[in-house]
C-alpha cells in the first residue's frame, strides 16, 4: 500500500477521476458517427452528453453519504465495476435509446470516482493544501481529456465507434484492481457518518445553508458549465461546421486541454505567495475575457476556427485556476463529512452542466454562435457569484490573515 500524502496516491486518485472526463471525451468524435450508425438527431446524440451529465448529479447524493458510512475504497471500487458493465453495453448497443440507458448506467457507476476523489484529498490535507493538492491533481487528471478524443478518433478510424467504449471499459475494470490494492483507506474511522434519514438530512441541511459553500458551489458550476457548453457542441462545429477530420479532431481539442493544464500550473505556482480567492479571481477574469472574444467574433460572423480555439484557450486557463480552489473551497467547512458535500457540491455542479447541454443542443443553429453565447454566459454569471456571495464568505482556511501571503 502506498501512503496517503505519497505522490503515487495523487497520481491514482487523478486517474481515478479522470475516468468522468474520458467518458465525456473520448467519444466526442464519434458522435457525427454514430448519428449515422444509429440514425440518431444532433438532440438525441448531445442527450447521451447530458444524461451522462444528470446520472453523475444523482448518483453522487447516493455515493457520497455511502463512501461517509463506509469508506472511499469500497464504494469507488462498486461504482467502476457498474460503469465498466455499462460501458460493454454501450458497445453493443443498437439504437439510440439503449445507448442513452447505458451512458446514464455508466454515469452512475463513474461518479464515485470525483465524489470519492475529493473527498479524499480532504481528508487528507487542510484546506489550502488542498487547493494546491487540486490543482496539482489536476494537472495531472487533464491529461485525460487531452489524450481523449485523439485516442477515440484513431479507435473510431480503425475499429469503429463501438471500440471506444469496450476501451472505456477496460481503464475502469484496471482502476478497480488498483484501487483495491494500491491506496489505503482515507477516512478515519473518528470520521464515519451514521446513514440514518435524521442524520444525512442534518448534514445536507447543514451544507446546503452555509454561505461559503453555496458561492464556491455555484461559481465552480458555473464555469464548469460554460466548459460543458464547448464539450457538447465542439464535434459539431468543428467537424461538421468547419469540416475538420474526425481523426484530427483530438488535435484541436489538445490545444484547449494545454491551456487547462496551463491554468493549473499557474495555480500551483501562485499558490505559495497568494490566497486561493485570489488566485480563482484571477481566473474568473480570463474566463470572462475569453467568452466575451469568442462571442463578440461570432456575432460579428467571423465564422473561423482560430475564432473559436484561440477565446477558448483564454477561458480553458481560467477554468485551470477556477477549479481546484473552487472544489477546496467548497468542501472547506466539512472535514467531518467531506463525502456528504462534495457529493453535494458534484450534484450541483453536473445539474447546471447538464442543463446548459441541454439549451445549447437544442438551440444549436449549425454554427458557433450558440456556443460562443453559452460560454460568455456562464462567465459572466460565475463572475458575478464571487463577487457577490464568495467575496463575502471566504471559506475556512481561506481567510487573509497575518501568516498569510500577501
Amino acid at each position: 500500500m502506498l501512503a496517503l500524502t505519497s505522490v503515487w496516491t495523487t497520481i491514482l486518485l487523478a486517474a481515478a477521476v479522470a475516468l468522468g472526463p474520458l467518458a465525456t471525451d473520448m467519444y466526442l468524435p464519434a458522435l457525427p458517427s454514430m448519428g449515422a450508425t444509429l440514425s440518431a438527431s444532433t438532440d438525441q446524440l448531445q442527450l447521451t452528453l447530458s444524461i451522462f451529465m444528470a446520472g453523475f448529479a444523482l448518483a453522487q447524493l447516493v455515493c457520497g453519504p455511502l463512501a461517509d458510512r463506509f469508506g472511499r475504497k469500497p464504494i469507488m471500487i462498486g461504482g467502476f465495476g457498474l460503469f465498466a458493465l455499462a460501458s460493454l453495453g454501450c458497445a453493443l448497443a443498437t439504437d439510440i435509446e439503449t445507448l442513452v440507458v447505458c451512458r446514464f448506467l455508466q454515469a452512475l457507476g463513474g461518479s464515485a470516482g470525483p465524489v470519492l476523489g475529493r473527498a479524499a484529498i480532504r481528508d487528507i490535507y487542510t484546506p489550502r493544501e488542498a487547493a494546491r493538492i487540486m490543482a496539482i491533481l489536476a494537472s495531472i487528471m487533464a491529461l485525460a481529456p487531452a489524450i481523449a478524443p485523439t485516442l477515440g478518433g484513431l479507435l473510431l478510424g480503425v475499429f469503429g465507434w463501438a471500440s471506444i467504449f469496450m476501451v472505456l471499459g477496460a481503464y475502469a475494470l484496471i482502476m478497480t484492481v488498483v484501487i483495491a490494492i494500491g491506496i489505503p483507506e482515507p477516512l478515519k474511522p473518528a470520521n464515519r457518518q451514521s446513514l440514518r434519514i435524521s442524520n444525512l438530512l442534518r448534514n445536507y441541511r447543514a451544507i446546503g445553508i452555509d454561505p461559503s459553500f453555496i458561492g464556491y458551489t455555484l461559481t465552480n458550476s458555473l464555469v464548469f458549465a460554460g466548459l460543458f457548453a464547448f464539450l457538447s457542441a465542439s464535434s459539431f462545429v468543428l467537424i461538421e461546421f468547419f469540416g475538420v477530420k474526425a481523426e484530427f479532431f483530438g488535435f484541436y481539442f489538445a490545444f484547449v486541454v494545454a491551456g487547462y493544464i496551463l491554468g493549473n500550473l499557474i495555480a500551483v505556482r501562485l499558490g505559495r505567495r497568494l490566497l486561493p480567492d485570489q488566485i480563482l479571481q484571477r481566473g474568473l477574469f480570463l474566463n470572462v475575457i475569453g467568452g466575451a472574444v469568442m462571442a463578440a467574433l461570432a456575432l460579428a460572423e467571423v465564422f473561423h476556427i482560430s475564432a473559436v480555439m484561440l477565446p477558448q484557450i483564454i477561458f480553458m486557463i481560467g477554468v485551470g485556476m477556477v477549479l481546484p480552489q473552487t472544489m477546496a473551497g467548497a468542501l472547506a467547512n466539512f472535514p467531518h463529512m467531506a463525502g456528504s458535500a462534495s457529493a453535494v457540491f458534484g450534484c450541483v455542479q453536473m445539474t447546471v452542466a447538464a442543463l446548459v447541454g441541454l439549451l445549447v443542443g437544442h438551440l444549436h443553429t449549425g454554427t458557433s454562435l450558440v456556443m460562443a453565447l453559452a460560454i460568455a454566459a456562464c462567465a459572466l454569471a460565475a463572475l458575478s457569484v464571487y463577487l457577490l456571495v464568495v467575496q463575502r464568505y471566504p471559506a475556512q482556511g481561506f481567510e487573509p490573515a497575518t501568516s498569510a501571503p500577501a
